[in-house]
């Protein structure tokens, strides 16, 4: 799918699910649509509202029955044994976000992850080089967003064999102070450094323009939660 999107030059969004009355809505929404669709479930952080074994089952049975390509992903794992377990369950996209650690740990455990993901016939998304702050903070002294450097994200990419890369260009998660300002040279400079398709956090509230523009230049999924949590 990604790589489709890659080649087409267009975005698709993923949307985290929570409970199965989302999965539901998102499907009738599809239907309308006739898009593909991403659904991404972020299991260390909403656990108390959907298993991780519920998410797999919900999300297979609908994906089945879909007559567009669907996948089932799940979001910012960082434990290995929660990859595991998503890929015994069914998902068919990991994430392995070790963007906390520092550059060599970030290489060795999502390597890791891609190998045994990869034999397994799973796709892997890693967490970028950089890091993607909180909103709450954009644009203040506070703000810790960090800019995804290029020689970086390409020796990782080189070193992991990873699938897909989220990269730190200027978004953030959650809510934002103020606009946030993308810096597209960078992502200009990433896509042109890397044959992988990239992927953006912290779409929600950064634009209609700015995702507009990430869409057609270069990111390939974006990730919307907070402005869906915000509506309903």
């Amino acid at each position: 799918m990604l790589e489709r999107l890659k080649a087409g030059g267009y975005a698709l969004v993923a949307l985290i699910i929570m409970t199965i009355i989302h999965v539901e809505l998102l499907f009738k929404l599809l239907k309308k649509l006739n898009q593909p669709l991403v659904l991404s479930f972020a299991a260390e952080v909403h656990d108390s509202m959907l298993s991780l074994e519920e998410a797999a089952l919900i999300g297979r049975y609908y994906a089945e029955k879909a007559k567009v390509d669907v996948a089932l992903h799940l979001d910012h794992g960082t434990k290995f044994d929660t990859i595991k377990k998503a890929i015994a369950y069914g998902f068919t996209s990991v994430m392995i976000d070790a963007s906390s650690c520092d550059f060599e740990e970030n290489v060795r455990r999502t390597k890791e992850v891609v190998e045994y993901a990869h034999a397994r016939g799973v796709v892997v998304e890693a967490m970028r080089i950089g890091h993607v702050g909180s909103g709450e903070t954009y644009a203040t002294d506070e703000d810790d967003s960090i800019y995804t450097e290029v020689e970086a994200a390409k020796k990782f990419v080189e070193l992991t064999g990873v699938d897909s890369l989220a990269i730190s260009i200027g978004t953030a998660h959650g809510h934002y102070k103020s606009t946030p300002v993308i810096n597209f040279e960078r992502l200009h400079e990433i896509r042109e450094a890397l044959d992988i398709p990239l992927v953006l956090h912290g779409g929600s509230s950064s634009g209609d323009e700015n995702l507009r523009r990430c869409a057609t230049e270069g990111i390939s999924k974006i990730n919307v939660f907070t402005d869906f949590v915000v509506a309903a």
